[in-house]
């Protein structure tokens, strides 16, 4: 195994149960950061949603995206599975 990123430190994100999930789960990059770009670019007024993920390229890409864009994102692992709740509000 690799290194491990200690996600952390990043700012939480209180995701709601009515929040959207992208499934990019078994989708080669560029595809999820593609998705996650897409629904940034629908929420010009902000919002919230969930991005379900299996690989930790297209965790960092997603996450470091949506960084560069100003959203906070908050990383968790379960089972090999990322979920990155992502938001900017």
């Amino acid at each position: 195994m690799g290194s491990r990123i200690n996600w952390r430190s990043l700012p939480e994100v209180n995701i709601l149960a009515e929040d959207k999930i992208i499934d990019c789960r078994g989708l080669l990059c560029p595809e999820p950061v593609l998705r996650v770009k897409k629904e940034i670019d629908s929420m010009p007024g902000g919002g919230r949603f969930v991005v379900m993920a299996d690989s930790a390229a297209a965790r960092d890409n997603i996450s470091r995206h949506a960084a560069g864009r100003g959203w906070k994102v908050r990383i968790s692992e379960d089972s090999d599975v990322f979920r990155l709740e992502i938001g900017n509000q």
